[in-house]
């Protein structure tokens, strides 16, 4: 699943790393992420807020394919259309499965596979650091995501099972 989240930036984020999200109207910086079946981290990419979702999209999607290669399908929202899904076939040998609302739809409406990455997005959300984007370097910001996420796996990791009787 591949999607984004653009959050505010703090005053020390520079101006070149800055930008401004007129869907959302957010002054900042936007999260790029990829993530599995299960909900986890595969990558992310920090780029500024008016960055366009399927420019960033075709560089951390080819960063994914080099590093995951059985990867076949990649789950996206309307925002990933057009050339994205050809350029998804043509280069990276990827099929790129687009979920859109339905016209007729009023509210909130659960889409199929966006409850995962929106899950993502709320582990996020509950690391402090990650609340407001207060990292000076982009690369610094993704970090932070990596360690978030090592930190949510380990607790799932360490977490105690109930035994098998």
């Amino acid at each position: 699943m591949i999607d984004s989240q653009s959050v505010k930036a703090d005053a020390v984020v520079g101006a070149d790393s800055r930008g401004f999200d007129g869907g959302k109207l957010i002054n900042g910086r936007k999260r790029h992420v990829v993530v599995d079946t299960l909900g986890l981290l595969l990558a992310v990419q920090v780029t500024p807020a008016d960055t366009g979702d399927r420019a960033a999209a075709q560089t951390l999607l080819a960063r994914v394919v080099a590093a995951h290669h059985r990867l076949e399908l990649v789950w996206a929202d309307g925002g990933y259309t057009g050339s994205l899904i050809e350029y998804g076939l043509t280069a990276l040998a990827l099929v790129i499965a687009v979920f859109k609302r339905s016209d007729d739809m009023r509210g909130f409406v659960v889409l199929p596979k966006r409850w995962i990455v929106e899950r993502f997005f709320a582990h996020l959300m509950q690391s402090r650091r990650l609340v407001r984007d207060f990292e000076r370097r982009t690369a610094s910001a993704e970090a932070m995501v990596y360690w978030s996420m090592t930190l949510l796996m380990t607790r799932r990791l360490a977490r105690p099972r109930p035994s098998r009787v």
